[in-house]
């Protein structure tokens, strides 16, 4: 364990897992909560707390580059966030309920479903024929996104709105509950249920964690959970670690870097299991 868990080991802690999240493109929160509990030996609460503020931190940071390159669909993310936001209330209120051993249960389970999903090649969002027929309503969340390889932008159009709906409030319950970003979640949800481009997913994704996580942030500090000491050092290190991961990306094959983190899904995963049973341990 991390004596008195310092500020400079918290940093260092959260510095690694943005690093390795942000070079896949997921939020910290899918690490920093297991490295915090069970590393840092932080109460899960506290844990959860500075997560998402270190979500808030570093979708703000990185949003900015997507909208930039055109690449998010800023009026599906505000359709979208209404579930989202709807669903992390429904965290918030369901978090002081759950015994802790269930909420580590609930986030081994999201870890082995990411480890899964890793090992699991996503297919690029295919394009839809102009002449598929649109409903009015639907059809004003379609857009077009620029693809630097092909030189030229590609349309797209947004499909089976209700079940994505669906799904991101379930992403949205689960950011809440376990303060993780939920990128995770709603990047295979705008994939399999909206058939969006991967990138588009991606980027859309992007911009929602932080609001999502802003609407359950508030809740969390009046409850007590977002301790400055603790949430301070794990926001500025996410950031940091955000930064580096982008440039790990460039100087790592994708390959060996989706089996790194494969890895460290399962160990987490591990680690969460045998804490939902009683047993704690560390490094």
């Amino acid at each position: 364990m991390i004596a008195a868990a310092s500020a400079p080991a918290l940093f260092l802690l959260s510095v690694g897992a943005s690093a390795l999240g942000g070079a896949l493109g997921m939020a910290s929160g899918i690490f920093i909560v297991p490295l915090l509990t069970m590393v840092a030996g932080i109460d899960v609460h506290l844990a959860i707390g500075a997560s998402i503020v270190s979500v808030i931190a570093c979708s703000c940071g990185s949003a900015a580059p997507f909208l930039n390159e055109r690449l998010t669909n800023v009026r599906l993310a505000i359709v979208l966030e209404t579930a989202t936001t709807l669903g992390a209330a429904s965290g918030v209120l369901l978090a002081g309920l759950i015994p802790v051993p269930a909420l580590y249960a609930a986030f081994a389970a999201v870890l082995l479903v990411s480890a899964w999903q890793m090992l699991t090649r996503r297919r690029e969002g295919a394009v839809i024929s102009a002449d598929a027929p649109r409903d009015g309503w639907t059809g004003r969340l379609d857009a077009v996104y620029p693809d630097r390889n092909l030189g030229h932008e590609i349309p797209y159009q947004v499909q089976r709105l209700p079940m994505g709906l669906s799904l991101m409030y379930g992403a949205g319950l689960l950011s809440a509950l376990l303060g993780i970003g939920s990128g995770v979640l709603k990047i295979p949800a705008m994939d399999a249920a909206l058939r969006l481009p991967i990138k588009v997913s991606s980027a859309t994704s992007n911009f929602m964690i932080g609001v999502t996580a802003a609407a359950s942030a508030g809740a969390y500090f009046i409850r007590g959970a977002v301790a400055p000491e603790i949430a301070g050092p794990v926001a500025l290190g996410s950031v940091v670690g955000a930064l580096l991961g982008a440039r790990l990306l460039v100087f790592v094959a994708p390959a060996r870097l989706r089996i790194v983190f494969v890895a460290v899904l399962l160990v987490l995963a591990a680690w969460m299991g045998l804490a939902a049973a009683g047993v704690r341990g560390g490094m």
